[in-house]
């Protein structure tokens, strides 16, 4: 798979996803398979603005490459001016726009997965950032659209082939469905059907590597995004290598291996965060994740979730069963679930979705990424 100028193999990218994608999280993957690794998501004017904890996390390791940013931005001009400091201070090697964000924060101000519907506002940005891209490549990941009654999806893939957009890549969900049921995979293939120009990669429901195998065989699109599925569980990355690959070896780890790689998960938070309890504060969502499956008693769970520090972490992982060995049907969901009752949106938002015009506090006033 090529996007731009840069090959793909597999075609399996690693999806944007909050407090998630750092640095520590993306090593640990890379380790285990090839494909694209994109960072959290940044707002674009916090990073125009140079807020300092911004910047710091658009670090990439020295064995990042191509090394890959996703903006996040409602505002044409912003977006072009984010997009022309990455080009121009070679912050990244692929660029990536979030038109999928589903959280209130985002979508009550018209971004994420509420902006598609206003087609010529999501024609602007996507001119403004390929205007100013230079060599890089620009994407776009999108939903559905907003609910069943205002989808967006198959204008906004023909906008952004139109604007000289490299790839798009479509999760199977409306925002109203947030994270709950399941994935409609058929709305990825009439997206490959209506979108030949430009590599389609397909989101949703991806647990395992046989997965993304059917999800490819049933849609036709040219590779995968991998968010949810990889939580606790970065080794999947190896199986999707093997899977493209042609081979029906995945990855079984014991519980002691599954500790190992759980260590120096926490290890490589203190080096994004520098101050070691944040780092381990930071890691504790990740713990459930990983033990998912495995026999470990509720007293030693609890002590895993509550540690405070790099050494106190140690001591609990070494209280697990090492030999205890992988357990079976555990590619099933884990992160966010369930539907929400409605999608947050700017008042008259859906009146006409032709207006390009930018509402006066569509870009958040609150640096940060």
């Amino acid at each position: 798979m090529k996007i731009g100028p840069i090959e793909v193999w597999p075609p399996v990218v690693l999806a944007p996803m909050a407090g998630i994608t750092n640095p520590a999280f993306r090593v640990l993957c890379r380790e285990q398979g090839a494909g694209l690794f994109v960072c959290e998501m940044i707002t674009t004017r916090a990073l125009v603005e140079r807020n300092p904890k911004t910047l710091k996390m658009i670090r990439f390791a020295e064995s990042e490459k191509p090394r890959s940013i996703q903006l996040y931005g409602v505002d044409p001009v912003i977006v072009g001016r984010a997009v022309k400091m990455i080009a121009e201070e070679d912050l990244a090697d692929h660029i990536d726009l979030n038109f999928g964000c589903p959280v209130p924060k985002v979508t009550r101000r018209g971004g994420g997965s509420a902006l598609p519907y206003k087609r010529n506002l999501l024609r602007s940005i996507l001119r403004q950032a390929v205007a100013n891209a230079g060599p890089l490549p620009v994407t776009m990941k999108m939903r559905k659209g907003i609910d069943d009654d205002h989808l967006t999806y198959l204008d906004a893939g023909r906008i952004a082939v139109e604007e000289g957009v490299a790839a798009v890549a479509l999760h199977a969900r409306t925002a109203k469905q947030h994270y709950g049921g399941v994935a409609d995979w058929e709305s990825i293939a009439r997206l490959k059907d209506a979108v030949q120009e430009v590599p389609v990669l397909g989101n949703g429901d991806i647990w395992s590597a046989d997965d993304a195998l059917r999800m490819v065989e049933r849609t036709g699109c040219d590779g995968v995004v991998v968010g949810r599925g990889c939580l606790g569980r970065p080794w999947l990355f190896r199986d999707l290598e093997n899977a493209f690959n042609g081979s029906t070896e995945r990855a079984t780890p014991t519980l002691g291996e599954v500790a190992s790689v759980m260590a120096r998960h926490a290890e490589g938070l203190t080096e994004c965060f520098d101050i070691e309890r944040y780092a381990i504060a930071d890691f504790r969502k990740h713990v459930g994740w990983y033990l998912k499956g495995f026999t470990v008693g509720s007293e030693l769970r609890r002590e895993l979730a509550t540690a405070e520090s790099l050494d106190g972490l140690r001591e609990s992982l070494a209280k697990l069963d090492a030999s205890q060995p992988w357990p079976p049907n555990t590619d099933t969901p884990r992160g966010k679930s369930g539907e929400r009752d409605r999608v947050h949106l700017p008042e008259g938002w859906l009146d006409d979705p032709y207006d390009g015009v930018v509402t006066e506090d569509a870009e958040s006033d609150i640096s940060g990424g």
